[in-house]
């Protein structure tokens, strides 16, 4: 299929050029607009007096301008470039910050967090959001969406992690256009009375209270969990064990109400609303009718970026059958789409759930007939089976170089939980609706929600036995960039040349298979080559890691604890082998030498002249002492330590002007190799 005939999927891959241009060389929102009022000047000129050989010209410029509206939507879409964002303003020092409840995340064992509008600071109007993080020990009652309170506080910038390839917050909320966090604590902030009502709370305040409704029904609290997942768009309840299941059986998507449940939901209001066709314009009441109560579950589910993408592309798709031609419309759904939300929103982009959402609807537009070319069984429950795998192996593919490159991880038995799932996803989604609209009106039968309750029951025992198939779920598999591009390049290489076999699509297909092979022997030799020691951080845990080419040397007080932060180092640098040893009191790394004090405060009596001091699992002992005894270059402490020790050490190591390093503010310390 010739994808690129069609005029929005060229103005769709212009449009995210000019925001990927826009994102990594900062243009300011001046040049930027500058920029595109020129181009549509000369563009519009250019159409007024083009002659035919001037058409290809025109089409360019249109590209150029598509580029550049690109650029402008990345520009205008973030807050922080305009002069009413609290950016613009002195940030250092306390200061009074009036903030309104935007969401509210899933909490830590150590923390709730919040995203908040900032209202004012200093009694001055203001703009922009930031995290509101409340410690654990705080007695607050939990904030809905849109309650409002004022904080008296200094901002931070969002840290970025401790050790190298870890998974990065202050990434992630850049990418929700978030780069400052406020911490509040029992005594510095006080809830005030509410000003307005968005949406947003209005919504939210319902799903409480359809949840309120359902836990006084006696559902069970995992199978509750998945239905406010599923239904509400909420997975704050969640198990971690439950979370992990769906995603090691290759099924977490049940739980994100996205384009599956959207689409599902589609087809049900179809069926459902089929005799209004035989009334007068039933037709046109019909689609109305269904986009109203598509929009209205996204309402209910809280208008999540998922739910959004979603339910606008089900409606184009909605529409479409309304025409009577869902085949070539469909087609180019997918990407017009994205021209429309890219515009509306461009730092979707940069989400890992927008990319993997229409990477999977691409494939499946792409992949999907192709499947059913290779095989079409006669008998009609075989066929529908085939049907089902082929669009799980379409999206599976679609979405697996994304997957590894972020996840690092892909379910091998993903076709299985899909199977059992999906073909009564239909059902479950019915079912729940009908059960909600029953328990709002407090006629809910407890038939019912033991029948209910028992299929989800079912579904999370069967997709705990899947998970539980540790042999098929690969993990730790190393991943990077330049894989992704390859992987994409050698899928899109391999579907053009099953489509339709070319020596030049032949010729597409081997150089990326060929230049995938030569990065790897690439990433080989620079792993082979690499040598560099560090200590990380990690929080009651002393931690060195060492890397010898393709080996990993793990030097912990814990094991298990420090397996997690190995993992993920040994992942990021494509390393082979992974081996622990107990931590020992002193290393050589090429010249440097470097003595550990752990917690019993021991000093070997020839411990003298040391280049490096880590001091672990905060002993108690006196560092001028020390100091004078060892006589070291550098002072290292790690997040074993008490934080009065930490505050104790660097005011003494000031006092002698002796450089002091914790791994909590500065991350990770790297010896170099003399």
């Amino acid at each position: 299929m010739r994808l690129l005939r069609f005029i929005p999927i060229k103005l769709t891959i212009c449009i995210v050029l000019g925001i990927l241009i826009g994102y990594y060389s900062h243009i300011n929102s001046s040049t930027s607009i500058l920029l595109l009022f020129s181009s549509l000047v000369v563009m519009t000129l250019l159409y007024v007096k083009a002659k035919p050989r001037k058409y290809g010209l025109l089409t360019l410029l249109m590209a150029m301008t598509a580029v550049v509206i690109g650029i402008c939507a990345i520009n205008l879409g973030q807050q922080e470039n305009y002069k009413s964002h609290f950016g613009y303003q002195e940030k250092k020092g306390e200061r009074l910050w009036h903030l309104k409840i935007a969401e509210v995340m899933k909490p830590t064992h150590f923390s709730e967090r919040y995203l908040a509008y900032v209202e004012g600071v200093d009694s001055r109007k203001s703009s922009g959001k930031l995290l509101l993080v409340f410690s654990g020990d705080s007695t607050h009652v939990p904030f809905e969406i849109d309650d409002e309170l004022l904080v008296y506080g200094p901002i931070d910038s969002i840290k970025p992690p401790l050790n190298p390839h870890q998974f990065s917050y202050r990434a992630y909320l850049n990418d929700l256009g978030i780069a400052h966090q406020l911490q509040v604590a029992t005594s510095n902030y006080l809830g005030v009375e509410k000003t307005s009502t968005s949406l947003y709370g209005f919504m939210a305040a319902v799903r409480n209270k359809i949840s309120s409704q359902l836990k006084k029904a006696y559902f069970g609290d995992e199978q509750l969990a998945v239905m406010q997942a599923i239904l509400l768009g909420q997975r704050n309840d969640l198990s971690e064990a439950t979370y992990a299941d769906y995603k090691n059986a290759g099924a977490v998507h049940i739980l994100a109400v996205s384009g599956l449940h959207i689409g599902i939901l589609l087809l049900l209001l179809q069926f459902i609303l089929r005799p209004l066709e035989y009334l007068p314009k039933g037709k046109i009441l019909k689609l109305i009718t269904i986009v109203m109560l598509l929009w209205a579950f996204a309402l209910l589910a809280g208008l999540s970026a998922s739910i959004v993408r979603a339910v606008t592309m089900f409606t184009f798709v909605a529409y479409a059958l309304y025409l009577n031609r869902p085949g070539n419309t469909y087609n180019i759904l997918a990407l017009s789409i994205i021209f429309i939300l890219l515009a509306i929103n461009p730092m979707l982009l940069f989400q890992v759930g927008f990319q993997l959402s229409y990477a999977a609807v691409l494939a499946i537009v792409w992949g999907y007939p192709l499947l059913q070319k290779f095989w079409h069984p006669k008998l009609w429950a075989l066929r529908k089976l085939w049907q089902l795998l082929s669009v799980s192996i379409a999206a599976q593919i679609g979405v697996l170089p994304i997957s590894l490159y972020y996840f690092h991880q892909f379910p091998g038995l993903f076709f299985i939980s899909n199977i059992l799932i999906i073909p009564f996803l239909g059902l479950i989604l019915g079912m729940g609706i009908l059960v909600i609209t029953l328990a709002l009106a407090g006629f809910l039968p407890g038939y019912l929600v033991k029948l209910y309750d028992a299929i989800i029951a079912l579904m999370n025992e069967s997709v705990a036995w899947v998970a539980g198939k540790e042999a098929f779920v690969f993990r730790n598999i190393p991943f990077d960039f330049m894989q992704l591009i390859l992987t994409y390049a050698i899928i899109i290489s391999l579907v053009l040349v099953l489509t339709k076999s070319t020596f030049k699509r032949g010729l597409a297909l081997l150089t990326a298979i060929i230049s995938f092979q030569a990065w790897v022997f690439y990433t080989f030799y620079e792993t082979q080559r690499k040598e560099t020691m560090f200590v990380a951080h990690q929080s009651r845990n002393s931690v060195i890691l060492q890397q010898s080419g393709s080996k990993l040397f793990v030097f912990s007080e814990d094991k298990n604890a420090a397996l997690k932060l190995a993992r993920d180092y040994q992942v990021g640098e494509h390393m082979a082998t992974l081996v622990h040893h107990p931590l020992e009191n002193g290393y050589f790394y090429g010249n440097e030498k470097l003595l550990v004090i752990d917690s019993s405060g021991v000093i070997p009596s020839k411990a003298t002249d040391m280049d490096y001091l880590l001091l672990t699992q905060s002993p108690k002992m006196n560092l001028e002492r020390l100091l004078v005894a060892t006589m070291p270059k550098r002072i290292i402490a790690d997040g074993s330590n008490y934080s009065s020790f930490i505050n104790r050490w660097k005011a003494t190591c000031l006092k002698r002007k002796i450089p002091f390093h914790y791994t909590g503010e500065k991350g990770a310390y790297y010896f170099r190799m003399d």
